[in-house]
């Protein structure tokens, strides 16, 4: 079996729970802290070994492209102005050994059309599929870094997974599956966010996958489902009766910055890890705990008056 080297990123949606902020800026651009959603994603899958990162977009989204392109203007003011750190950081968005591919998603299909459209470039290889506005938080070790791990050594498809509440199930795509041991399950089927009382578990598709070059032409097969759209959960649904398919539970915190609540959570986690303003910002979170829930009311109060 071939080495996971190849990284799809999907790119194309409209961010619409983001509006105003994703009109004209992709909502994989917006910052955590002082690097884009994107960024962290693509720095995600160089840890783990890729060395072609695919991004699959859609109109309004050339400023992934220059973000991950030479500014060769502003490396030679910086150069100029003997900003040494800040043109290292420049430099070091990606290694020069990385190189990124981007293909249009002509129209908006769903992400499996999406993943399909990688297909020119993935060409028989097993790949990687990252949800950039899943950021995902780690102690040790990646959470790609570690589902390459279990795929070299299971050599099949892999699922990345968290265990979520109960009352959560139905936000999410449900695995259906025989534990292999612990955090890993053999997936039997994958249930589209169930009711509470039908889920078959509480393991939860989230935006890891790694999947074997076969997924290509079953998606080629599928018809369109949910919204008019190609469902890369169907594809996979058709797999598991050919291959054998896992899931695994990453460890890490996940973060959905999909929405505004999981948005704001990242920030507020990864700020209190940033070298530059962990501390202060640290002492700022406490001081406004020092206000007390009357003077934070007190205060939203007059801010609403004063619009």
């Amino acid at each position: 079996m071939k080495k996971i080297k190849k990284a799809v990123f999907p790119v194309a949606g409209m961010g619409t729970r983001f509006l105003p902020a994703t009109k004209a800026n992709p909502k994989e651009m917006l910052p955590v802290v002082d690097k884009p959603l994107i960024q962290y994603a693509a720095e995600e899958a160089v840890a783990a070994g890729i060395d072609t990162l695919i991004f699959v977009t859609g109109r309004n989204k050339r400023s992934i492209e220059d973000h991950f392109d030479t500014a060769y203007e502003m490396e030679r003011e910086l150069e100029a102005r003997g900003k040494e750190k800040m043109l290292e950081i420049l430099r070091g968005i990606l290694p020069s050994s990385v190189k990124c591919v981007f293909i249009r998603q002509s129209e908006a299909l769903g992400l499996g059309h999406a993943v399909l459209c990688a297909r020119p470039v993935v060409n028989d290889e097993p790949f990687a599929v990252i949800l950039a506005d899943d950021l995902i938080n780690f102690s040790e070790k990646p959470c790609l870094s570690q589902m390459v791990e279990v795929f070299n050594y299971q050599h099949c498809s892999i699922l990345g997974t968290q265990v979520v509440p109960k009352e959560d199930v139905s936000s999410y795509g449900i695995v259906d599956g025989t534990e292999v041991k612990p955090g890993l399950m053999e997936v039997n089927g994958i249930v589209e966010k169930p009711d509470v009382k039908d889920a078959p578990s509480t393991t939860a598709v989230v935006g890891r996958y790694i999947l074997t070059p076969r997924i290509f032409e079953l998606l080629e097969e599928t018809e369109r489902g949910a919204g008019n759209e190609i469902q890369l959960t169907d594809a996979i649904a058709a797999l598991l009766s050919e291959q054998r398919v896992l899931s695994y539970n990453f460890e890490g915190r996940r973060f959905d910055c999909g929405s505004k609540l999981g948005y704001l959570q990242a920030q507020v986690e990864f700020a209190l890890e940033h070298h530059e303003v962990a501390d202060e910002f640290r002492q700022y979170l406490k001081e406004l705990d020092f206000l007390g829930e009357d003077k934070v009311v007190k205060m939203a109060s007059k801010k609403r008056r004063a619009k």
